[in-house]
């Protein structure tokens, strides 16, 4: 293993309730409903993705491009109140400190990407942050994971991926990479089953002994 390559909404920083609030909440302004259970299934997905499933599911009248900035603008509103997952930043380092290359891979934009690794003073830990809008397809397909090894110049069977969604995981091991999954309770109840190891959280990490079981 060369490099790691963290998600960002449910693993760097805990926003997965703002955002489904906020998409739910554009939903029933134009008069769509959507159970949490069938709103999980778009957890780890690009905006595009999302947005114009729901355009098509729901017949809404403004156009994916209007949505998807309509949500942009009312998340970088509320974007301050979001906070770091308890004890990332002591795996992040962690894992800087043992010299492997890390990587941000988020479906998110490009804008709020950018705007997290600032707000947190991240920059100098990445060697690459990767958005939603770097891409063409999003996750649960493989790209963004192996458009990110590829920038670093590693091989993606060299790439440890950090996932907290199902759709994350399973990119990842499409990807052909060993994933550790977050079971983040504020990102849902989540099919984590594809993953090779599964944290409650990141209290107490333990990089040698995470090396360890997934060398089992």
């Amino acid at each position: 293993m060369q490099a790691v390559i963290f998600d960002m909404d449910g693993v760097i920083i805990d926003s997965e309730p703002v955002h489904q609030r906020l998409e739910i909440e554009m939903l029933e302004e134009l008069g769509g409903s959507i159970s949490t259970e069938e709103y999980l299934k778009f957890v780890g997905t690009t905006d595009d993705y999302m947005w114009s499933h729901f355009k098509e599911m729901y017949d809404l009248e403004p156009s994916v491009e209007d949505l998807i900035a309509t949500k942009k603008q009312r998340f970088m509103e509320e974007i301050q109140q979001v906070p770091l997952v308890d004890h990332f930043l002591d795996v992040l380092k962690a894992f800087d400190e043992a010299g492997y290359r890390l990587a941000l891979a988020s479906s998110n934009n490009r804008k709020t990407v950018d705007h997290i690794v600032d707000q947190f003073s991240l920059g100098d830990y990445f060697d690459v942050t990767m958005s939603g809008e770097d891409i063409t397809h999003g996750k649960p397909h493989p790209e963004i994971f192996l458009h990110t090894a590829e920038v670093m110049g590693i091989e993606p069977t060299e790439c440890l991926v950090f996932e907290d969604a199902a759709n994350g995981v399973a990119a990842a091991k499409e990807a052909g990479m060993q994933c550790v999954a977050l079971d983040n309770p504020n990102s849902g109840v989540q099919d984590l089953s594809q993953a090779d190891v599964v944290l409650d959280d990141f209290v107490n990490f333990n990089l040698d002994e995470l090396l360890t079981e997934l060398n089992e």
